[in-house]
Formats: C-alpha cells, sequence, structure tokens
C-alpha cells in the first residue's frame, strides 16, 4: 500500500487533492481511500488529510503514521519532526520559497533527492489569482512519483471537479507536468 500524508490550512484544499489523487487512481481498476482529519472546522486552521492507494481493497481506515510520500501545502507547517511521518525511502514536497538549507533542517536529516520544494503560491497566483496550490502540489506528486500519468490524473479531475474550477486547474497540472515553469 502507498501511504500519502498532506499537511495543509483549512481552505487550501488538502482534502480535495488527498480524493483527487484517489479518484484518479481508482480509474485503474485499483483502490484508493481519502479521508482528512481536523480539529476546529475554520479557514486557516492546520488539518491532515490521507490518501492510501493499492492494487488490492483497502481494509485499513486508520490515520498514516509513516507514509511514503507527505505534501505540505503552506510550509510554516513543516518543521524537522515531520521526518518521523516518513518511511525509508519517501519523499517530502514543500510548497515554499525558502530554500533546503533555511527549513530547519541539520545535515544528514533526510537526504536531499528525497525532499522537493517548489514555489507553487507563484503558479496558482499566476493561473487561479489565488494562493490555493492543492492542484500544482498534486500534480508536482504525481509527476515526481510516477504514480500515474498526467492523462489519469487529468481524467480524476474531469470526473470529480465541478465544470467552473475544472479549466483553470488543469491548465496548473499541463504546466507542472509540461515543465512550464
Amino acid at each position: 500500500m502507498i501511504e500519502i500524508l498532506w499537511h495543509g490550512r483549512g481552505g487550501q484544499g488538502a482534502f480535495t487533492a488527498a480524493k483527487l489523487l484517489g479518484a484518479a487512481y481508482s480509474l485503474k481498476d485499483k483502490y484508493s481511500l481519502a479521508f482528512p482529519s481536523f480539529g476546529p472546522e475554520r479557514r486557516g486552521a492546520p488539518i491532515l488529510a490521507f490518501t492510501k492507494l493499492s492494487s488490492r481493497p483497502i481494509g485499513d481506515r486508520s490515520q498514516i503514521k509513516k507514509a511514503d510520500y507527505i505534501i505540505f501545502l503552506d510550509d510554516t507547517l513543516f518543521s524537522p519532526a515531520a521526518l518521523n511521518e516518513l518511511k525509508a525511502g519517501g519523499k517530502i514536497f514543500i510548497n515554499t520559497k525558502k530554500k533546503i538549507n533555511e527549513l530547519g533542517l541539520k545535515n544528514g536529516d533526510i537526504e536531499i533527492n528525497h525532499l522537493i520544494t517548489f514555489d507553487a503560491d507563484s503558479l496558482a497566483l499566476e493561473v487561479l489569482k489565488m494562493p490555493v496550490t492543492n492542484t500544482v502540489m498534486l500534480a508536482l506528486l504525481v509527476k515526481e512519483s510516477g504514480l500515474l500519468s498526467s492523462e489519469d490524473l487529468l481524467e480524476g479531475m474531469e470526473k470529480l471537479l465541478p465544470e467552473k474550477i475544472l479549466g483553470k486547474n488543469l491548465l496548473l497540472v499541463e504546466k507542472v507536468f509540461g515543465g512550464d515553469l
């Protein structure tokens, strides 16, 4: 089973990204489960979302303690303690303008190829005119992990997203995959 942990804030779309990934994955006769965990329901409050992907039915509905991939939609939620949530060989994706050496990590905390930083805010602002980075970070995860093709992701999004926001979100995925960054 592949397990993905999403860190975000209320209103950033972490749960939506978790669902989109699961929906796209399940189009290929595979199984997925996506669910959120949050405290007070208010915009800006820290939330967690989870996606589980498998070639077999998923019976375990518990929260993910150790993930293959961890995505931070907001770099203020990242701390080196997140490394405790990562499986060996896993990867962390952080939406940030900071350089890796500005994230509070010490030498040896994580191999450099297991940490991917990306300024998703700028791309989201360019296309959406607002800093909602879930689709950008989802596309980056899919591109870097090989979990799905861009076509699979686009198909899943077409099935789940409302028409009024679909076009711009499809454009974000195309920009991430096309390298038009």
